[in-house]
């Protein structure tokens, strides 16, 4: 019953049934029962006594195993908690279970990518195959993540979306999110390689504010909304394969330090007529030479 109690999360019934277990096992020991008759040989006291000890040594035994279950429990609860929400997010929902989680960030910078042709290859290959495939890439992309300090915020079938600059606000959130768009497209080219497999990808960015915050009651995610994440969306697939596709925002923080090739006025869905740029790599700096290093 006491196993019982507690595995319910009930620890005060566990508690009350172990106070009560313990005083009918001592009226017992001492004779003092309806079916019992008191005895006064001292032996017998003494064994009954004995007997006593050990069942409570066998309660807080086990209620110390239970208690460790439970605590085990809370932990890996905790551990798939951060597997889904960022840290910051998941302390908040602990500690303000009935609170709507809704922040404002002034600027961040979100990333769209997907792979190209990718559904047409799913149609080829058995089930098993392709999620063992799909989850070898975007495992890479997790830990590209995780190297550059980013926000994984969701997969959506073959397309991935991080985001640079929350929960905590960070000042090189554009060039953290550009290093690992430049990444990926080695991480797509190693495991093209490796498996012989003609994949692609295309990437689009866009810079600006955004709103962040948990919505739903059962498999809840962490989300964005706004303009910038719409935007940011439509720069990947009105991109093209094997590019990173920026707007103009994102461009002008990173210029002066990454190489693109301007694309000019496309069409977005939505947007009407945006300029557009390429994101092609990170100028290298100049060598610096000095005539001690010749010595």
């Amino acid at each position: 019953m006491i196993w019982g109690a507690l595995r319910f999360g009930q620890p005060g019934a566990a508690l009350a049934i172990a106070l009560i277990t313990n005083t009918a096992t001592w009226g017992v020991a001492q004779g003092i029962s309806p079916f019992l008759q008191r005895s006064s040989n001292t032996i017998q006291a003494i064994e009954s006594l004995q007997a006593y000890i050990c069942v409570l040594a066998l309660t807080a035994l086990l209620m110390a195993a239970i208690m460790a279950e439970r605590q085990a429990a809370k932990k890996q609860s905790e551990v798939l908690l951060l597997k889904v929400l960022p840290s910051p997010i998941a302390d908040r929902l602990k500690t303000e279970q009935h609170a709507t989680i809704a922040d404002s960030f002034p600027a961040v910078t979100v990333l769209f990518a997907d792979i190209v042709d990718f559904t047409p290859l799913s149609a080829s290959l058995p089930p098993q195959e392709l999620i063992m495939l799909l989850n070898e890439i975007f495992s890479a992309f997790d830990c590209l993540a995780e190297k550059h300090g980013l926000e994984k915020i969701k997969t959506i079938g073959d397309a991935y979306m991080v985001v640079g600059g929350l929960p905590y606000y960070r000042d090189d959130h554009v060039q953290a999110v550009a290093d690992m768009a430049l990444d990926m497209q080695i991480e797509i080219a190693k495991f093209c390689n490796q498996h012989r497999q003609p994949f692609d990808m295309r990437i689009g960015m866009n810079t600006g504010p955004v709103i962040a915050g948990v919505v739903g009651t059962k498999r809840f995610l962490y989300d964005l909304w706004g303009d910038t994440v719409n935007i940011a969306s439509r720069m990947e697939p009105h991109g093209l394969k094997g590019k990173i596709q920026v707007t103009e925002a994102t461009y002008a923080v990173l210029h002066q330090q990454y190489e693109f090739e301007k694309r000019g006025t496309i069409h977005v869905k939505g947007r009407g007529e945006m300029v557009t740029y390429f994101l092609k790599g990170k100028i290298a700096e100049p060598l610096r030479f000095s005539y001690f290093d010749a010595l």
